[in-house]
């Protein structure tokens, strides 16, 4: 099935493809929990950019692998590359224009990241 997002202001619009039921991974580490991002990890193949890419500006900390990409008009975060995830994309199920009712929400204790990421490296596969 194919889902469309966008950030608030509609600059930045997307598409991923997902097979099977929607799974989203609830983190509570501290930039997660901040913004409320809620992450649907997805291979870069499921995702397609449609509108946006020159108003999108990236922010990284700690080991920089993590691209946490920003709308600069309304500063949305509709989706990054994750660090447990290089190869692939996170959408914030947030941001998609309908979200499922049937979807199934997994929590990763993304405060201890280092311990629990492994969990995570099967879902851009």
């Amino acid at each position: 099935m194919i889902h469309s997002g966008s950030c608030h202001c509609g600059a930045v619009t997307f598409e991923v493809v997902v097979t099977g039921a929607l799974e989203a991974v609830r983190c509570n580490c501290s930039i997660c929990t901040k913004s409320g991002y809620l992450h649907l990890i997805t291979p870069k193949r499921d995702f397609t950019l449609l509108t946006g890419e020159d108003v999108l500006t990236v922010y990284a900390f700690n080991t920089k692998v993590a691209k946490h990409t920003f709308c600069s008009i309304c500063g949305v975060k509709p989706f990054y590359t994750p660090r447990s995830n290089p190869d692939g994309v996170g959408v914030n199920v947030n941001c998609l224009d309908s979200i499922p009712a049937d979807i199934n929400i997994a929590e990763f204790d993304g405060q201890n990241w280092e311990v629990n990421a492994h969990t995570l490296a099967h879902k851009s596969q």
